[in-house]
């Protein structure tokens, strides 16, 4: 139990049980496929990391969900969810169709081929992915693994892939592995620009923070969580390129779908003629997924994935008797499988065509959230189709981000104060702290919480060390929890209750380290100068040439890079004629420095760069970089932190 966390209030009591007539309960059908072709769970309560023990994926911390009947702090639709999403262990999807879910956050599917294994999308990390197999091994012939398939650029598709497979059996040719193109530069790049920022979002969006149990995390609504072990990547070895690419793989013909632009970047889907069987990866999923994530990324495109999900529908459609995915249970039986293709199609264009019809009417970005708060039936009351991950809500207004950016036309919003001080200004005209607190405090005991969280947060932001404004901004958030359908919307209101509570806990960040090493020279030196202050960098001006011998192609050996006006930039396969400064090191000590396990001075003193010309330069061109704060603040301005 949490012991900073309150009760539900009465309205949230009863707006939870009121939602409990507005919807098909009845239809008990995603019981049944949840349980469906279940042969074994793990074998123990926790998967631990071996270099330290410490679990890196817990199997009991949702035991609180044994009881069908939701408790006041959980929307009954969440709770739901939730109790699907715990369904652990290995199923048979159908023959030579193996599925292992619930060990994090996506499912790892394994293919039997002629003589091995194909491992499609192997979770998080390593020891959860290796922990999967072995729980395979147990009932099922120890093929070796011969193929990875990576169906998309997340890391909860990938980076298990050294628990299933290692390097060195993939440079010997004894595994291959297959991606959708541009898999590789959308997996680094999407994570590294914004990387420390989005680390810091995931946190809310996910309640990685937040305690299990009634209130705190239950679900994160793609699955229960994701785990806490090793991030891996191994290259692909073989890029699908083609819309439509078939392939025989140890014996088994599989066709691949490209379907880039859709759920990420770089996706495909994948359908196995000879087994009547349809991978959809994360195109559709039993709930509605992000226009945009929370956690922050490019806003996608509805409009393309609605398209590519009717194509998939039309090609496959009447040759599936079975549907899978890289998250939740599996649709069995072609009429099922084209009603629900057919209705995530339908969700996808809704959301896109019905906000740009509203936007050309003139409502603004709130306006249309407001106005759209659920799909139109017979869809809304599909439980697939429901707000649990992505939410009509924010992905409406993803849209309008699409189309027309941060600006909704009203030229009083187009400079707007800043937050603190539009906070003080505003509290003051309200009469002050005290005024404030009394009128936020009568809403609240009227059940108003969106509202006293909007005006609270004002005082919040005023003076962010008044303790009675951070507590009531924290019941109100926490209400707004309670009640919430959507999984990332309830983490996020209760882990801002937490951290008004208790402040922000300090945990590490920084990039896996194959991630990292996967970085071109390239994106290291636009990473560097996203890293450059420049203010402090004004007035300075420098030539710096750089080369990587170890590397082979030419235009990734030499970098010509130039401050100037407080930004760096670079040129790939040049160099300056005139430099002030050059420096020669191999890209592996260059991974090192971006890990930080290697510092400039420490590199410059056992000779790992060689530098020519005036290396003092050098020197102040690195003192100028920012480093990040893992745990910057977000319910409150960003210069007050409790520690």
């Amino acid at each position: 139990m949490q012991e900073h966390a309150k009760p539900a209030q009465p309205a949230t009591v009863a707006h939870n049980r009121g939602c409990c007539d507005s919807l098909p309960f009845h239809d008990r059908r995603d019981y049944d496929n949840a349980a469906r072709g279940f042969i074994d769970g793990f074998h123990a309560d926790v998967i631990r990391r071996d270099r330290d023990g410490r679990a890196v994926w817990d199997f009991r911390a949702y035991d609180f969900q044994d009881t069908e009947v939701a408790p006041d702090t959980v929307h009954p639709s969440l709770w739901r969810l939730a109790r699907l999403n715990n369904h652990a262990g290995l199923f048979k999807v159908c023959e030579r169709i193996y599925q292992i879910r619930g060990f994090d956050l996506s499912n790892m599917n394994v293919i039997e081929g002629d003589t091995g294994l194909i491992i499609m999308d192997p979770l998080v990390s390593a020891e959860v992915a290796a922990a999967a197999l072995d729980t395979y091994y147990r009932h099922r012939p120890r093929k070796p693994v011969v193929a990875v398939i990576y169906t998309h650029s997340h890391v909860d598709h990938f980076g298990g892939v050294k628990g299933v497979a290692s390097e060195e059996d993939v440079r010997a040719g004894r595994v291959r592995i297959y991606a959708p193109e541009g898999f590789m530069e959308e997996t680094v790049s999407e994570n590294v620009f914004a990387g420390p920022a989005m680390q810091r979002r995931a946190q809310y969006m996910y309640g990685g923070l937040l305690p299990r149990g009634p209130r705190g995390q239950v679900d994160a609504g793609l699955g229960k969580g994701t785990s806490r072990g090793t991030v891996t990547l191994i290259p692909p070895t073989d890029s699908i390129v083609e819309p439509f690419e078939t392939h025989v793989i140890d014996g088994l013909e599989i066709e691949f779908q490209l379907t880039p632009g859709t759920e990420a970047p770089a996706e495909m889907n994948l359908y196995f003629p000879t087994l009547r069987a349809l991978c959809v990866a994360e195109n559709a999923c039993q709930c509605m997924h992000n226009v945009l994530t929370l956690r922050g990324a490019l806003v996608r495109d509805p409009r393309i994935w609605s398209y590519y999900l009717g194509e998939t529908l039309d090609r496959y459609g009447d040759r599936s008797d079975v549907l899978f995915a890289q998250h939740h249970w599996p649709t069995w039986g072609g009429d099922n499988i084209r009603e629900f293709l057919a209705d995530q199609r339908d969700m996808y264009a809704f959301l896109n065509d019905e906000t740009l019809r509203l936007l050309n009417h003139g409502l603004t970005p709130l306006d249309i959230a407001d106005r759209l708060k659920r799909l139109p039936e017979p869809l809304a009351s599909r439980w697939y189709a429901r707000d649990y991950y992505g939410s009509v809500s924010h992905n409406v207004r993803a849209v309008y981000q699409r189309f027309m950016g941060f600006y909704d036309a009203n030229p009083a919003h187009l400079n707007p104060l800043p937050p603190v001080e539009s906070a003080r200004r505003t509290v003051a005209w309200m009469g002050g702290a005290g005024a404030v607190l009394e009128k936020a405090r009568a809403e609240f005991e009227r059940g108003e919480y969106r509202w006293v969280a909007e005006v609270v947060n004002k005082l919040v932001f005023a003076e962010p060390d008044n303790r009675e404004a951070r507590e009531l901004q924290a019941d109100a958030l926490e209400q707004l929890g309670y009640q919430c359908e959507n999984t990332t919307w309830r983490n996020a209101y209760l882990t801002g209750a937490q951290e008004l509570r208790l402040g922000v806990r300090r945990v590490g960040g920084g990039q896996a380290p194959d991630l990292v090493r996967s970085m071109t020279p390239d994106l290291f030196f636009s990473f560097l100068a996203v890293r450059l202050n420049g203010e402090r960098a004004a007035g300075e001006e420098l030539a710096l040439n750089w080369t990587f011998p170890d590397l082979e192609a030419p235009e990734q050996q030499r970098f010509a890079l130039t401050l100037r006006n407080g930004v760096l930039t670079h040129l790939a396969g040049r160099h300056h004629p005139h430099p002030r400064v050059s420096a020669t090191m191999n890209k592996t000590d260059l991974d090192r420095v971006a890990m930080g396990r290697l510092t400039l001075d420490a590199a410059l003193e056992e000779g790992t760069i060689q530098v020519q010309g005036d290396a003092d330069a050098l020197a102040r061109l690195f003192a100028l970089l920012d480093d990040f704060a893992p745990g910057f603040d977000i319910v409150t301005p960003p210069a007050t932190r409790m520690d």
